[in-house]
Parts: structure tokens; sequence; C-alpha cells
């Protein structure tokens, strides 16, 4: 865990909240190409959402918030809404190589 430090002014903690949201932007977007190549192994749109995979997620994400001292409602929120968006994504792209694909005899 990267430690925080002692900050002196608030330019100086707007400086590490930038540094830690690029960062972020960069880990999910790692995170979103492997949504993508997700997408090409799903059948229906039901295991596009998969809800159980869900529950999994933000069950292990809680338990990583308390691990890191975190706020675990923050993070399920966070995470809720990062999963809903990836899902609709993948929604998305599911449904164009669906479209694309030539049909079945």
């Amino acid at each position: 865990m990267h430690s925080v430090i002692s900050c002196t002014s608030l330019d100086q903690i707007r400086s590490q909240i930038d540094q830690i949201d690029s960062q972020l932007v960069a880990l999910i977007a790692q995170r979103g190409a492997y949504v993508q190549q997700a997408a090409a192994f799903k059948r229906n749109l039901q295991e596009v959402a998969a809800p159980q995979r869900v529950e999994q997620v933000i069950a292990k994400v809680k338990q990583l918030a308390q691990l890191h001292q975190a706020d675990p409602q923050v993070i399920e929120a966070i995470w809720r809404a990062m999963i809903s968006a990836f899902i609709h994504a993948e929604q998305q792209l599911f449904a164009a190589a669906q479209a694309s694909a030539p049909p079945t005899p």
C-alpha cells in the first residue's frame, strides 16, 4: 500500500489527488480492455450482466476496503457504478458483434 504524505497546503493535496487520478484512470482503462475481451466469450446478454459475478466482485472489494482501511460503503458504491458502466459498454460490444455475425443456419 502506498503511504500518504502529510501535506502542508491545499495545492499539494490537489497535486497528490491528480497523480492518483492519473493512476486510477490508467488502471480503469486496463480493466476495460479485459471487459472488451470478455464480451467475446459471452453467449447472451444474461451472461454479459452476470449478476452473480457482480456480487462476488463487490464482496471481494469490500474485504479489500477493510484491509486498506477504506470505507467499504464508498468502495461498494464506486465499484457498482464502475461495473454498471462496464456492463453497459460490454452489452453494446456484444450487440454489435451479434449484429455483424453471419446468420446461423
